[in-house]
């Protein structure tokens, strides 16, 4: 997977070009990934607007949503798949969908996320990832859509495009052949994009006596947090492909023509 060029889109990137088993790779300019597209300008934007879109699935939260809407290319679908929506029910606002307000108070952020609980509370959102209703049915839409020639090209996102958008990444790629490494270093490969598009808050964060180790939580992927999403599916399901025929309710079916529609 590359990133693309300069574009008024955040952390966009191209699922095209992983490598898998066999030798084969995934088809480009297909199913991509990125941050939410509030800030899109297909007019300055010549990168976006050759991609063709034709569905976008935007994995975040109605506030989220409500409050830097996306901008979706002309004669695009746009999805939602609320990922999250099971556990802002909860009455707890998930980390994962409140970056901005945290790095704006470090006294707020230091009680709920000091001393290795930002950690242990991404783990918990991860494993939620795998088996919250409304995430399956998020992850559910993508599968389905991915696979479907007629959806494409097809980007998903979230507000950053690191934490939601890095499963659904995780679990296309799984289905096509993707090795343990190859999913991480994939996982992980969006670090240095998504801390450039936080720097300004981070700086402001730590001048303001913010503890830096908290905002790189908040910011940053860590292999633990795909790690935890991923003993999630081994202790439920056993493999990725029982996960998304049980958890899911993704068919064989579909599964295959995922595949066939994905790799090169």
């Amino acid at each position: 997977m590359t990133a693309t060029p300069a574009t008024t889109v955040a952390n966009l990137r191209d699922l095209g070009g992983t490598p898998l088993s066999g030798g084969r790779t995934v088809r480009p300019g297909l199913v991509l990934r990125s941050g939410q597209l509030d800030r899109l300008d297909l007019d300055a934007d010549p990168t976006v607007a050759a991609l063709g879109l034709r569905t976008v699935i935007d994995f975040r939260t109605e506030i989220e949503r409500t409050a830097h809407p996306d901008r979706v290319p002309a004669g695009a679908r746009l999805l939602v798949g609320d990922v999250l929506a099971d556990k802002m029910n909860s009455g707890r606002t998930p980390a994962a969908a409140q970056l901005k307000d945290l790095l704006t108070d470090p006294v707020v952020a230091e009680e709920h996320l000091g001393g290795g609980k930002a950690q242990a509370l991404f783990g918990d959102v991860y494993r939620s990832f795998v088996h919250s209703t409304s995430a399956q049915a998020a992850y559910r839409m993508l599968l389905t859509e991915a696979a479907d020639p007629g959806a494409g090209p097809l980007l998903f996102h979230c507000t950053a495009g690191k934490d939601r958008t890095g499963w659904g990444a995780t679990v296309i790629l799984s289905l096509l052949g993707a090795d343990d490494e190859t999913l991480m270093a994939e996982y992980l490969s969006v670090n240095p994009a998504v801390k450039q598009a936080f720097a300004p808050m981070i700086e402001g964060f730590t001048a303001a006596g913010g503890d830096p180790d908290i905002a790189l939580a908040l910011i940053g992927v860590f292999p633990s947090y795909l790690e935890a999403a991923l003993a999630e599916v081994e202790t439920r399901y056993g493999s990725m492909e029982k996960y998304v025929r049980e958890g899911l309710g993704v068919s064989d079916e579909t599964v295959e023509a995922l595949r066939g529609h994905l790799l090169a």
